[in-house]
């Protein structure tokens, strides 16, 4: 088959895992209202603070709100698309893996839109922040609308690098078999992290999250270019090499680890 028919295949299955979703739409209005509900709160709680100390390390609120923003929409185009790649462990535990093996397609195409997620809450959150922050700089002249294409562009790369460090955990499943807790640490806690500035931690754990799990580069990095002019115009341009390079790493490793499968025999 070639790349059109591939491109064609998923998006048949993204509008049959759509239909199946929508048969139940008081759970999937009730679910998205929770999910906006739970994003706003935790910026909230550190709103409060920035109202009351005005600012952390430097950061204003509208810079870290930035940050949350473009690391949730990030995560949402990441989890849209490939939720199903953060649950591979039910797949390995319970044998499905191996109903996708006999389909006649690549095993991670047959995966990702098994249950394509409709995340309009944390985008319609994420979207908020993200217009309230830029507004609020722009209105100081901090930034000008040039911030607007950049902050587009390293979301989609930044959604790139969340799906490629959940690819390669979820790969370790191969091995391990049981990766809930690792996704916890290089998923769940590394992006909690880097919601904040990275200036916050030691030079231990700013080196983790910028080169060992980088989720630094989703937001904090480009945010010192388009917010702050440090770094250089070509820090951009750099970032969606990296984004190529974890996806294209993490894409191999789920080559090599497929092939240590090994079934439950169920």
């Amino acid at each position: 088959m070639t790349m059109r028919s591939w491109i064609s295949l998923y998006a048949l299955l993204i509008r049959t895992s759509i239909r199946s979703r929508m048969q139940y739409k008081f759970n999937f209005l009730l679910g998205t209202l929770l999910a906006a509900l739970i994003q706003i709160s935790e910026f909230l709680m550190v709103a409060i603070v920035l109202y009351k100390f005005g600012a952390i390390q430097g950061w204003s609120m509208h810079e870290i709100g930035y940050l949350f923003a473009v690391m949730t929409l990030s995560k949402t185009i990441y989890r849209m698309f490939a939720d199903e790649v953060h649950h591979l462990e039910k797949y390995l535990v319970n044998g499905e893996l191996d109903q996708l093996l006999t389909r006649p397609m690549p095993v991670l195409l047959a995966l990702l839109p098994q249950k394509f997620r409709l995340m309009p809450g944390e985008i319609l959150q994420g979207g908020f922040l993200l217009w309230w922050s830029l507004d609020g700089m722009m209105a100081d002249g901090q930034i000008s609308w040039v911030a607007v294409p950049y902050t587009l562009l390293i979301i989609g790369t930044g959604a790139v690098i969340l799906f490629s460090i959940g690819l390669a955990t979820a790969t370790c499943g191969f091995w391990m078999t049981r990766i809930t807790v690792l996704q916890n640490l290089t998923e769940d806690a590394a992006r909690s992290a880097a919601q904040y500035p990275l200036t916050l931690y030691p030079k231990w754990m700013i080196s983790l999250l910028l080169f060992a799990i980088p989720v630094g580069l989703v937001n904090y990095v480009p945010a010192l270019y388009i917010l702050r002019g440090e770094l250089g115009g070509w820090i951009l341009p750099l970032l969606a090499v990296a984004a190529l390079f974890c996806l294209l790493l993490s894409v191999r490793f789920w080559q090599y680890g497929i092939t240590k499968y090994q079934s439950t025999g169920s």
